[in-house]
């Protein structure tokens, strides 16, 4: 199916969803992540704003732990209209929106302050606009951490010291190219198959932010931990396009703010989760070691960034923008 067909299939099915299914009053939302959780508990909230700053115009009802489908499911939903807001990673959204497939790329963000400001700014309007025009609007941005090299022998500083190493990376030509680029070898593999293939030395390292490490029991079995912090993906909350574009602009700067108060708290509570991750680590022995200089790193990754852009040339202008960022 070419894109004009597809686009305009897309917008039938929207409009036909959106004519027989939920009124822009009553709205359903998805969340992969489990009770208490921080993003689980900042949509509550931003379900309970919403009904507050609109007067009770607006409600949203919330749908936890993936129970309304899968993620890319769910992302078809809101595009389709059938669900009217979801919280997804932008990952799973750069095969749709191409302008958001460039968090993706290793070592494209110095740290998480300075994702967040990439994303406040002109290339963040860039990545809305492009995820927009696939029936996705972003309301708000949400923290998922950092993702960072773990593995059971020596400590990494330097590119060199991933030269010979088998490491776990998720599904992604991105990902392995990485690591084949600082010499190691990619192991692509499901999540849960992780854990005995550390402890059997099937992987000698893996990837992942703090709360993941810690809670999978990956620290048990990789007790070094070096803060590469290569991939910093966020999430979105995001809503249908078709939805947001028929609300009047009072209802439009209600519900993107309260998204933002929304935000706010999962970004606090992100960063307490995370701190609790890390102590407990460190408390069972883990050694942490920041990489004094990453800048060797991100030159390696010269020839990931040049055969992703010969293949996305129209994606270099942003590129270039979210580099030059301070």
């Amino acid at each position: 199916m070419n894109h004009m067909l597809k686009a305009s299939v897309l917008g039938g099915l929207a409009s036909l969803s959106l004519a027989f299914g939920a009124s822009a009053a009553d709205w359903r939302g998805w969340n992969i992540h489990v009770e208490g959780y921080p993003n689980t508990v900042a949509m509550d909230k931003f379900a309970e704003l919403l009904t507050e700053k609109t007067d009770g115009e607006i409600s949203l009802q919330m749908f936890h732990g993936g129970t309304l489908g899968s993620q890319p499911d769910a992302i078809e939903q809101v595009r389709l209209g059938g669900l009217q807001i979801g919280n997804f990673n932008l990952g799973p959204i750069g095969p749709i929106a191409a302008e958001a497939n460039v968090v993706s790329l290793p070592f494209i963000f110095k740290d998480v302050p300075h994702m967040f400001r990439v994303l406040d700014g002109e290339a963040g309007e860039m990545i809305a606009k492009g995820m927009a025009a696939e029936g996705l609007v972003p309301l708000a941005w949400y923290d998922a951490g950092a993702r960072s090299f773990y593995n059971g022998a020596k400590p990494i500083n330097t590119p060199e010291d991933v030269q010979g190493m088998k490491v776990r990376v998720m599904n992604n030509d991105l990902y392995s190219g990485m690591i084949a680029q600082l010499g190691g070898n990619p192991s692509p593999m499901a999540f849960a198959e992780v854990y005995q293939a550390l402890k059997t030395g099937v992987v000698d390292g893996a990837e992942n932010n703090w709360p993941s490490y810690e809670s999978t029991g990956h620290f048990e079995v990789a007790g070094y931990y070096s803060l590469s912090q290569h991939l910093i993906i966020p999430e979105c909350v995001c809503i249908n396009a078709d939805v947001y574009n028929g609300l009047s602009d009072d209802m439009k700067a209600a519900v993107k703010e309260a998204a933002a108060e929304s935000a706010e708290l999962q970004r606090q509570l992100w960063a307490e989760r995370e701190a609790a991750s890390r102590e407990k680590v460190e408390a069972a022995g883990v050694v942490v070691n920041e990489i004094a200089d990453k800048a060797p790193f991100q030159e390696a990754m010269a020839p990931v960034y040049e055969d992703y852009l010969a293949k996305n040339p129209d994606l270099r202008p942003l590129v270039e923008l979210i580099q030059a960022t301070e």
